[in-house]
């Protein structure tokens, strides 16, 4: 679908105010290049784009609070709620964003008058907006740094649109529950559908795929050890990559053959309040991947196995039995200093690990690929060789249709029996 070309914000010279001409009509925004014209500009155009036939529902005057202001009361229950081992998760971070475009177009609409062409709009907000990244430059002319915006991305991804509506919704929701907007008005915006593929004008993003062996092994050649042992223990384990960054030898039961390792935080712990030891995660550690970990188990068996500071200290140990002979004390005075170095945090990060493998990517000469794509490959290889109820099981789901995204069906006997039989 072609994407919709915006009226233009404009100075009116003769009324010296802000004005937008939309559909052959000026609508005058107020004090040029002002908070509120620039408000109202936003507000109009994205229902212009969203429903452009549709007029947008006048507020009411005796409505009880404004959108602000219910974003503001949600805001603190997110920030108790949303909570794991005393710090915010991600979901926090996700919730924000989305409340971003409510508050930008619809700041001091009353709360009970959002109605399903507003969220449309804010929608429609959302596929237009560009993902930047400020970088610094050099000026060539002048020698200074200046700050230079890059767009990453034109319009943000359907899928993730489709997630950020969800949780505008789940906000009135809580309302209702909490009783500051009348049910009628969550129950209208549950009718907006999400967005089908080919059907708008939102960027499509292409599927998470298993990644083949032969790129797995040419990244571990280029990585430190530690990162590179890190890697083959998710692919043999098939674990998530926040469970893989955070073992320790304090949380795996070592009484059998088969190790179990059982992670402090997983990603669907919230879905077991009762605490019900059939429902929390754990991670099968078998022989392979217990001679991965053997070298690198800690003495403390609260420390963490997989640790950028012992990590970094073996490489230095390296560089120093590898340097011929011992720097001079002029030597080492003109050596060119770096600035300090941040303190390195006693477990790698999800980003940090992916960071790390990307550059590896790079440096190898492989598609770039991230390290959930480990878990795609180990639930697929165990799909093909033991089925569905086996990838599920090693996953931790407790559903089946939730292994399905993550194991890629096998269809060599398909065509095996179409070989025979087709």
């Amino acid at each position: 679908m072609p994407r919709k070309t915006s009226p233009k914000y404009r100075y009116h010279k003769a009324r010296d105010c802000a004005v937008v001409t939309i559909g052959g009509r000026d609508h005058y925004l107020g004090a040029y290049d002002s908070d509120e014209s620039h408000q109202k500009y936003h507000r109009l155009v994205a229902e212009h784009l969203a429903a452009p036939h549709q007029p947008a529902t006048p507020p009411t005057a005796d409505a009880p609070l404004t959108m602000t202001e219910l974003m503001a009361a949600y805001w603190r229950f997110v920030k108790g709620f949303y909570v794991k081992g005393g710090e915010p998760t991600s979901e926090v971070h996700v919730i924000k964003l989305a409340l971003k475009f409510v508050r930008r177009l619809y700041a001091d609409t009353p709360a009970c008058d959002f109605s399903p062409n507003k969220l449309k709009a804010v929608r429609e907000a959302m596929i237009r907006h560009d993902i930047v990244r400020t970088l610094k430059k050099r000026d060539p002319a002048t020698g200074e740094v200046v700050p230079v915006k890059k767009v990453l991305h034109h319009g943000m991804s359907r899928k993730c649109i489709n997630k950020l509506v969800a949780r505008i919704k789940r906000m009135f929701r809580w309302a209702v529950e909490e009783e500051l907007v009348p049910v009628h008005v969550h129950d209208a915006l549950c009718r907006v559908s999400g967005l089908k593929r080919g059907k708008s004008a939102a960027r499509e993003t292409a599927r998470v795929r298993p990644v083949s062996e032969e790129h797995v092994r040419a990244v571990m050649a280029v990585v430190p050890k530690r990162v590179a042992a890190l890697i083959e223990f998710q692919w043999l384990c098939g674990c998530r990559p926040q469970d893989a960054v955070q073992l320790r030898s304090f949380d795996i039961d070592r009484s059998g053959a088969v190790w179990e390792y059982r992670p402090p935080r997983y990603k669907t712990e919230h879905h077991n309040d009762d605490a019900l030891p059939d429902l929390e995660r754990v991670v099968f550690i078998g022989p392979k991947a217990q001679a991965v970990i053997a070298p690198y188990l800690p003495d403390d068996p609260t420390d963490y196995v997989f640790s950028p500071r012992r990590s970094e200290a073996a490489r230095n140990a390296d560089r120093k039995e590898k340097r011929a002979s011992p720097m001079t004390p002029s030597q080492a005075a003109r050596r060119p200093k770096g600035r300090k170095k941040a303190p390195l945090k006693p477990h790698y990060s999800v980003a940090s690990y992916r960071r790390a493998v990307q550059r590896g990517c790079v440096k190898a000469g492989v598609p770039v690929w991230s390290p959930n794509q480990l878990r795609h490959s180990r639930l697929t290889a165990v799909r093909a060789k033991f089925g569905l109820e086996a990838s599920r099981v090693v996953g931790g789901h407790r559903e089946v249709a939730t292994t399905q995204i993550y194991a890629e069906e096998d269809r060599t006997l398909a065509r095996r029996v179409m070989a025979e039989m087709g």
